[in-house]
């Protein structure tokens, strides 16, 4: 695997789609220049705060992206080729709306509490993405958000420990929790399996707001 890094960032100014879920969205996100230093802060919660984690990133639907827990998003620029390969067209860095699109980082298998270090700013791993309709009609693929659930590959949402300024090319540092609770096995305890929802509740890992999320999920499909 190649050293860990930031290939490239991202940003996206508030547009009107038809398909956004909100007044308007930031999904559609371009590559900044190489030596553009972006401010990364945490931007607070997630109705009434700032937003994105990326100072001149927008967030469209406050609702339901934006805040603390969802401060930065990033994926792997090597999903994104396999995706290229499933599709058979280009995928650009930033068109998954990803803030971070990364290089030889598992953002998969990455860790409930993983501890990324870029330069002086601190991130951590907190949540996956689950793919919304917004995302699919920005995308129109077919059945994309079924086919995107199906593979499993939802990159990270992360909080900001420490804030700073971050560029492209910068090395990522990654230090690994002692659990086994991964984005993956996050995510399909989201999307209803109860075996895996078991295995992340009892671990107590995740953040208590979305530990408190997925108990009453539970709890409610058990009724």
């Amino acid at each position: 695997m190649s050293r860990p890094h930031v290939m490239s960032i991202n940003l996206g100014k508030g547009v009107v789609r038809p398909y956004a879920s909100g007044p308007t969205t930031g999904i559609a996100k371009e590559q900044l220049p190489e030596d553009t230093l972006v401010e990364v802060r945490d931007p607070g919660p997630k109705r009434g705060g700032l937003g994105s984690g990326l100072v001149g990133d927008e967030i469209g639907d406050r609702r339901h992206h934006g805040g603390s827990l969802q401060a930065v998003y990033a994926y792997a620029r090597e999903d994104q080729q396999w995706w290229e390969g499933e599709l058979g067209r280009p995928i650009a860095p930033g068109a998954f709306g990803e803030n971070l699109t990364t290089v030889g980082v598992d953002t998969t298998h990455a860790r409930i509490g993983e501890v990324w270090r870029l330069g002086d700013v601190v991130l951590s791993v907190e949540v996956p993405r689950i793919p919304c309709a917004t995302f699919a009609g920005h995308m129109a693929v077919p059945q994309w958000v079924k086919r995107f659930s199906a593979e499993g590959r939802t990159g990270a949402y992360l909080s900001v420990v420490q804030p700073g300024l971050v560029r492209s090319g910068v090395a990522i540092e990654v230090e690994r929790p002692d659990h086994e609770i991964d984005l993956l096995l996050s995510f399909r305890a989201a999307m209803g399996d109860r075996e895996a929802a078991r295995q992340v509740l009892d671990a107590g890992v995740l953040h208590p707001d979305e530990h408190a999320w997925l108990a009453d999920k539970v709890a409610r499909r058990a009724r």
